[in-house]
């Protein structure tokens, strides 16, 4: 399910049905990497030891987080037997594959994450791996995994990633958090205040440092080498029709 604010009556309705049937063999709850860390200890500590945990930006996790995280306490309150697949960063998500395209037509990638280094997973990979857990899901029930992609980046190897899909040079233009945010998240999401609060979170996040790190949880599970972030921004279709010359449309481009 997209994000919501209805997410965790969404979420509760669904186990609700579940557990009615009696019969279902598996639950797959894409859920979020910060479930990974976000502990009950860590949830109720006090605002300084949160804020440190959490890269120094930001001292809460955002409405969105917070519903996943009451979505698995339903989930396993329910009984139902549920898997939770906690993917990290998405190389799909608008933050890098929507929001701040229009600066790729100058050969720049403009982002506010710093020097951070990032594991962006394929949204391939997780749909596979939702795949064989719903096709074998005995050996996986009551797991979570914590999952993110093959290789560990800053945003300077990101833009050359950029730059080999699009065929010219791209550098990678650091910008300031909260300008950026303004810049982009708030003109795309106005109207989508839920939406936008969990973007700025994550930014927020990243850029403070503190959503990084690399498992090899995947591989294992796939029994291959993920996806690289090239491959998925040369599989995405906004990014195909930038490197096509097609003009876009909507928020970050011109």
């Amino acid at each position: 399910m997209s994000l919501s604010p209805y997410y965790t009556d969404a979420v509760g309705l669904m186990a609700a049905a579940a557990r009615a049937r009696g019969d279902i063999e598996v639950f797959v709850n894409i859920s979020e990497y910060e479930q990974s860390f976000m502990t009950f200890e860590r949830m109720t500590a006090p605002e300084e030891e949160r804020r440190a945990s959490l890269g120094g930006l930001v001292a809460q996790w955002s409405p969105q987080q917070r519903a996943h995280w009451v979505a698995e306490q339903m989930l396993e309150w329910s009984g139902v037997p549920t898997v939770n697949v906690r993917a990290a960063f998405f190389v799909e998500n608008p933050i890098m594959t929507w929001l701040a395209l229009g600066s790729l037509a100058d050969g720049e990638l403009r982002l506010p994450f710093g020097d951070h280094r990032l594991a962006p997973v394929a949204a391939h990979d997780v749909a596979e791996l939702c795949v064989k857990i719903l096709t074998d899901p005995e050996p996986h029930i009551s797991e979570s995994y914590a999952l993110t992609g093959p290789d560990l980046k800053d945003m300077h190897g990101i833009a050359e990633d950029f730059g080999a899909v699009l065929g010219r040079d791209v550098t990678y233009v650091p910008e300031d958090i909260e300008t950026w945010n303004k810049t982009y998240v708030d003109t795309a999401m106005a109207g989508y205040p839920h939406i936008a609060e969990h973007l700025k979170t994550l930014t927020r996040l990243i850029g403070g440092g503190g959503y990084t790190g690399a498992t090899d949880r995947l591989e294992t599970l796939l029994g291959r080498r993920p996806k690289t972030v090239r491959w998925a921004l040369e599989n995405n279709p906004r990014i195909r029709r930038i490197a096509a010359g097609e003009p876009l449309s909507g928020p970050g481009s011109r």
